[in-house]
């Protein structure tokens, strides 16, 4: 530990975190192994009381014979190997991993999912998975209200959320949703539904707001009711007939010239799962439009000129993601500045979705939420902290209510298991216009109410088969740890409490080794994820600066070919491209790294930094009085130094 830091002060033992991980040195052991034993002794007992007049379909004596023996003989040999064979895994659970979004797991949702896997549901309908289906309608309602959205599902306009595979599958539903939402009005014209109050032509009946789209299909659905069996089916093949689903996206805009394919703008920081989306969609990857940011966040400045444009050309838009935490910088955008663009939008007649890809950040929501629902007030979050939330931060938070869809990752700042993504929609009933029918699944006609709809949830999702155990790790986990600050929020307050002192400790470092190297932190963080620019004092040109990242880089990746304990720390790498930042904040960075702009190529058009995921709650061990980030900062320190006097890095 570094002489010139004393250690932070004490805090009173929270003991909730002592009980939350399988730890750092696996001093939750005994606890997991109980759980595990105990849930699976259970697993027995109901499959031998299910129907016990049944008698054992396995002899005992199987057990002894030669065949039985050789098959568990290779079973052990084969998981003996897996086992050896994983040790060269990356050691997420270490303090001393500081690299990539990945952590330890908490007890409560490895335990869950471990209980789970034995009975293998499968959550697209309660036919396969009459439990864990429930419960993952009931996360995605723990999910709303930790956002803000309505979450009773006996509101008309709750919310919904289900699990996915991961952020891409969740931000592609997204996509689909909101297509299908924009382009129903449409189909509703073109069908010449009577007694419908439908927009006067194409360009208004795609540019509903979403509530207004939704109006629009619950009178459908009430009107359709109405009519008699024969003209209910014929009016519906019609209306079908007409859908954007149903002709594809060439069909569908070749019926309405009037219309252009919409554009989905996104920051240019957005994750690269925005341009698969547009091509598995078949929008295509033209139709995204990154937008500048300021200071790694999305520019709102620049969303409102795009936005005008698009509105004196009449090219539509489908959709606007603002990241809320993004994977390279954790850097948040201001979410309530692109609400207010789009209010000013619709006073010229254009209309979009606004989507929070929150796959990173979203869980950092708990530390701005009541343990009644309700938003803590700016001051009473600041107080935990030394410079977070800042004004701007805090509003980001607070406007996620208002949105219309979001990513949520519980594998990420969760702590659960891979992969359980999550989307949820801020007014269930736009689900309608996603569901699908397989009679061998979904044996009747959409039942009435929230909760026994989406029992049938495979009619809504994306996927054919998903797992139930993910569900119960989720669920379960919320329930133990309910999402709030005062529950849940202790997690990422400690991670954004060791951000801060990262940060500091990183400034320090750059006064400590001033006559050694330039170190900058390029952005203050906005969450728990800490990057840092170095270059060779005396260096100007960007290809060295890279060199040497890079060789630092090398002494903290993971290399399977060496065994894991030689690697002091773990982290990982990102880049700063000028087309990215922009000409101010270039300009500002490389002048403060010493570097000079011009020397920019083709091959080398972007600077590489260390990137720092500061998840793991252990960082600062205040039962050993050990704090793994001046450790690090100790360690790069002398890795610096051996890099900077090494003939290759002079400059």
């Amino acid at each position: 530990m570094s002489a010139a830091q004393p250690f932070p002060a004490e805090e009173p033992r929270d003991h909730t975190l002592d009980a939350c991980f399988l730890g750092p040195y696996g001093e939750n052991d005994t606890l997991l192994e109980k759980l595990l034993v105990e849930f699976l002794r259970d697993h027995v007992y109901w499959r031998r009381n299910f129907h016990p007049e049944d008698p054992p379909a396995i002899a005992t004596a199987a057990a002894h014979h030669p065949d039985y023996l050789a098959f568990e003989s290779r079973m052990r040999r084969e998981l003996h190997q897996l086992s050896a064979a994983l040790k060269k895994s990356v050691p997420f659970h270490s303090p001393r991993y500081i690299g990539h979004m990945a952590s330890d797991l908490l007890l409560p949702g490895l335990a869950a999912q471990m209980l789970t896997l034995p009975y293998n549901p499968n959550n697209v309908s309660e036919d396969a998975a009459p439990v864990t289906v429930d419960m993952e309608v009931q996360a995605g309602l723990q999910l709303a209200r930790m956002l803000g959205y309505p979450h009773d599902p006996a509101q008309d306009a709750c919310a919904f959320g289900h699990l996915t595979s991961g952020g891409t599958l969740a931000n592609y539903q997204a996509l689909r949703l909101a297509l299908a939402l924009k382009a129903f009005p449409v189909a509703l014209r073109a069908a010449g539904v009577p007694e419908l109050a439908l927009p006067a032509d194409d360009w208004a009946a795609f540019n509903l707001s979403s509530a207004d789209g939704i109006v629009l299909l619950e009178a459908w659905q009430h009107w359709l009711a109405a009519q008699p069996p024969a003209e209910r089916a014929c009016w519906l093949e019609r209306v079908e007939n007409e859908r954007i689903e149903q002709r594809g996206l060439v069909g569908f805009f070749a019926a309405h010239p009037q219309l252009r394919v919409p554009l989905v703008l996104a920051p240019v920081t957005a994750h690269y799962s925005w341009s698969k989306g547009l091509k598995l969609l078949g929008l295509g990857r033209d139709q995204l439009e990154l937008l500048p940011t300021d200071g790694m966040r999305l520019d709102s400045a620049a969303l409102r000129d795009t936005l005008e444009r698009c509105a004196r050309e009449r090219q539509s838009v489908l959709m606007c993601v603002a990241v809320l935490g993004g994977t390279e910088y954790g850097t948040i955008d201001p979410i309530d500045a692109v609400l207010a663009a789009r209010s000013e939008s619709r006073r010229r007649g254009l209309d979009f979705a606004v989507h929070v890809d929150a796959a990173w950040g979203g869980y950092l929501a708990t530390l701005f939420r009541n343990e009644d629902g309700s938003l803590r007030p700016l001051d009473d979050v600041a107080a935990d902290y030394t410079q977070f939330p800042t004004p701007a931060v805090h509003a980001a938070f607070a406007a996620l209510g208002d949105t219309d869809s979001v990513t949520v990752d519980p594998h990420k700042l969760g702590y659960l298991p891979y992969g359980s993504g999550a989307f949820i929609y801020r007014d269930h009933r736009a689900m309608a216009l996603l569901a699908e029918r397989a009679d061998y699944v979904f044996h009747a006609a959409t039942p009435a109410g929230y909760l026994a709809r989406y029992r049938s949830l495979g009619q809504f999702i994306p996927e054919g088969s998903k797992s139930g155990a993910a569900a119960a790790a989720v669920y379960v986990t919320h329930k133990v740890l309910p999402l709030d600050h005062v529950h849940f929020g202790r997690l990422p307050r400690a991670t954004v409490r060791a951000a801060e002192t990262f940060h500091a400790r990183a400034q320090r470092f750059a006064l400590e080794l001033a006559g050694c190297v330039h170190a900058l932190v390029p952005f203050a963080p906005d969450s728990n994820l800490v990057c840092l620019a170095l270059n060779p004092h005396g260096n100007t040109s960007v290809a060295a600066a890279n060199a040497f990242v890079r060789a630092l880089h090398d002494e903290l990746r993971c290399d399977p070919q060496q065994p894991l304990q030689t690697k002091e720390f773990f982290g990982s790498v990102t880049t700063l491209r000028p087309d990215m930042l922009g000409p101010a904040q270039t300009a500002r960075i490389f002048a403060a790294l010493g570097l000079d702009v011009a020397s920019l190529d083709p091959d080398e058009d972007r600077l590489l930094i260390l990137r720092h995921t500061l998840m793991n709650p252990y960082l600062i061990d205040h039962e050993n009085g050990i704090s793994y980030i001046d450790r690090y900062f100790d360690f790069l320190g002398r890795r610096v130094r051996a890099l900077r006097s090494a003939a290759g890095f002079q400059p």
